[in-house]
């Protein structure tokens, strides 16, 4: 007999295939198929929730596939696995791809190849899927289109890539023993990590114990890649906590799910961060002294006991929605003098 988290990935893969030969119907009936009519879809801003597989492709896949006619799904890193409280899921990171030919989200198309990551969480209930956390990149995009109207990004903003080891698309059986180290070892690593700066100066997160020292930071475009225990801490983690340095203090009510396969491990929460903006430094953000939310999807790699690479996206516009900045007015203020409306397609055919 099949495990469930292996079960789940096949019956996920049908969705998965229909995603990446993108054709309307045969997305939308692979969607019906194991989505629960009632599945409540968490999505990022600005699209929020929607409930059930109609809502979910009227929402937000009809709209991405008008702005990118060709457009498909590439996954590189497909995990499952069950929480500590007995909660079935599949985690997917990959991105979506095409020619960027019509407006999304009033983003504004280039006519040429586009790349939006994505990670998205699946919870089954049975055969079905009856949640979704998802996270699109949408920022990504709004800079390859160069319409991006915040502060640049301190980290190496590209095309983030899949595992470098090519093994993030998991086959099974699942190993609970090796999922729970994975899962054992992250959980360490993050409470070494909230000890800083309440109760220490850097020491006390033991960075070297847990981070290989070529490690990769893929973090969501706004904040960037970064390289090594030192790329990490110069273009993320001391910009981040000094804007908010109460990180960690605030998350009796927030709900983690943590979940492994193989070498690699997931979390999820929506959301699974809550501190105050209480200083400069971060992302250009004036220092509020608000209490944020930030809603964070991650995926760990684990190589010979340490931390390899980690993909991180964060909801980077609804952290500026809570704020009271509207990003895509700024956008559009910005980008009021380009030729709005579609390319033609297929382009250079005269």
């Amino acid at each position: 007999m099949q495990d469930l988290p292996s079960h789940h990935k096949a019956l996920l893969a049908p969705v998965r295939a229909a995603l990446y030969d993108f054709e309307e119907a045969h997305v939308r009936s692979a969607l019906e198929a194991v989505f629960h009519p009632e599945a409540v879809v968490h999505m990022c801003f600005p699209f929020g929730d929607v409930v059930g597989p109609v809502e979910f492709y009227d929402t937000c896949f009809a709209p991405l596939h008008a702005a990118i006619p060709d457009l498909e799904r590439r996954d590189w890193i497909v995990m499952a696995g069950q929480t500590p409280e007995g909660a079935h899921w599949v985690g997917c990171g990959g991105h979506y791809t095409g020619t960027f030919a019509a407006p999304f989200l009033d983003i504004p198309p280039t006519g040429h190849v586009v790349h939006m990551r994505f990670h998205e969480f699946y919870r089954f209930e049975g055969d079905r899927i009856v949640e979704v956390q998802a996270i699109w990149d949408i920022p990504e995009v709004m800079m390859q289109a160069g319409a991006w109207p915040m502060a640049p990004s301190l980290g190496l903003e590209y095309c983030v890539p899949g595992p470098a080891t090519l093994d993030g698309l998991i086959s099974g059986p699942w190993d609970p023993q090796q999922a729970r180290a994975s899962c054992d070892l992250i959980v360490d690593m993050l409470t070494h990590m909230t000890r800083h700066p309440a109760q220490g100066g850097p020491e006390v997160m033991e960075m070297e114990r847990f981070w290989h020292p070529k490690m990769n930071w893929y973090g969501p475009a706004g904040i960037g890649t970064c390289r090594g225990i030192s790329g990490f801490r110069n273009w993320h983690q001391i910009p981040f906590l000094n804007a908010m340095p109460d990180r960690g203090q605030s998350n009796d009510d927030l709900t983690f799910h943590f979940f492994g396969d193989a070498n690699y491990a997931a979390v999820t929460g929506w959301p699974n961060m809550r501190q105050s903006l209480s200083a400069d430094g971060w992302m250009g953000l004036v220092p509020s002294g608000q209490t944020i939310d930030l809603r964070s999807l991650d995926f760990w790699r684990i190589e010979n006991g340490l931390i390899r690479e980690n993909w991180v996206l964060v909801d980077v516009l609804d952290v500026y929605h809570q704020l009271g900045v509207d990003v895509f007015r700024r956008m559009r203020e910005f980008n009021k003098a380009r030729v709005p409306g579609a390319i033609s397609y297929p382009l250079g055919e005269h």
